[in-house]
């Protein structure tokens, strides 16, 4: 079986989009119209002649001629109609303008005066309820003094029998002036135990804030001290600590130090040796070779090249000592 549905989309009834079934009602409507369907003439019947032909032409030209005549003159009309609106319709648009800038003056003059008007109506609420609120505190003010003068008067007729004493105390005593002096002198007098009992209480107050003070002082100063004991004692652990691990890296930097030392003494002695063995070796080979410490590199570059030499030489000795041993086994075994 194929992978795919096959394809039924043919291009002979001249829709892509439709299978062929579909496309046949297509193809008989096709059929039938004669609007896009050209007639081919039959091969016995005569065709029109070309005077026919002349005539036809002349006269569909005289019919156009009339035709572009009187569309000629029916666009002069309209010209004229259509000139006599336009300036009908400038004058009615500049009556227009001058109507709408009459009419936008209007409104905003009438906008002006309305906002003008509700701002003096606002000015003149506020105004009117300041006034209502003067008025009513004017009338509580009234009554309140009422009530005071009535109370007062109470009070006179209360006290009218101690203005009567004060008259015979005036009277009877030289320290007092007039009734007003021995007033002004009980109430200097009271005025001062007043100020004398709230001093007291000042420095009551300011005794206690300060034993608070001297409290709160004397706890921060025991804080502190309990934590500088503290503080201390950590210093001492960690002192403690530090000299033992002092102690302890110092024993390490001696051991350090003594291998330092030591791996310096076999350092120099082993440049003594290969300075010692470069002097032998170019005394052996009788050559100029000068022992500077610096060129250590330089004497180990020849020590190596006369040591190959030597165990070159070696191999070849040991050489032909297996073969001289060779020949005198086989000397011997011949005999």
């Amino acid at each position: 079986m194929p992978r795919h549905r096959p394809t039924k989309k043919v291009d002979v009834l001249g829709n892509l989009d439709l299978r062929p079934e579909e496309a046949v009602g297509d193809y008989l409507c096709s059929k039938q119209q004669e609007k896009f369907f050209v007639i081919p003439p039959n091969s016995d019947s005569a065709g029109d002649s070309i005077e026919l032909i002349f005539v036809n032409n002349v006269r569909e030209h005289d019919a156009m001629i009339q035709l572009q005549a009187e569309m000629l003159a029916n666009a002069k009309r309209q010209t004229k109609v259509n000139s006599t609106r336009v300036r009908n319709m400038y004058k009615m648009q500049e009556r227009l303008r001058k109507r709408f800038i009459e009419v936008n003056s209007f409104i905003k003059d009438c906008v002006d005066k309305k906002q003008a008007a509700e701002k003096i109506t606002s000015e003149e609420k506020i105004y009117h309820r300041e006034l209502g609120e003067g008025i009513e505190s004017f009338t509580r003010s009234i009554g309140e003094l009422k009530a005071f003068r009535e109370a007062l008067k109470a009070t006179v007729q209360e006290f009218q029998p101690y203005e009567k004493v004060l008259d015979e105390v005036v009277k009877s005593s030289l320290m007092f002036e007039s009734q007003q002096d021995c007033i002004d002198r009980c109430d200097a007098l009271m005025l001062a135990q007043v100020e004398i009992s709230q001093l007291g209480q000042q420095k009551l107050g300011e005794i206690e804030d300060m034993r608070k003070r001297m409290l709160k002082l004397t706890n921060e100063a025991a804080l502190t001290v309990l934590g500088l004991k503290n503080d201390l004692s950590r210093l001492e652990r960690s002192y403690n600590e530090f000299r033992v691990l002092g102690q302890k890296w110092e024993k390490i930097l001696a051991r350090g130090k003594l291998a330092i030392s030591a791996n310096y003494m076999n350092k120099y002695r082993t440049v003594d040796a290969v300075s010692t063995l470069f002097r032998m070796l170019c005394r052996r080979g009788d050559m100029a070779g000068k022992s500077l410490r610096n060129e250590f590199e330089t004497q180990i570059d020849i020590i190596r090249e006369e040591v190959e030499i030597l165990s070159g030489v070696l191999k070849i000795m040991e050489a032909n000592d297996s073969a001289a041993k060779l020949e005198e086994a086989r000397d011997k075994t011949l005999c």
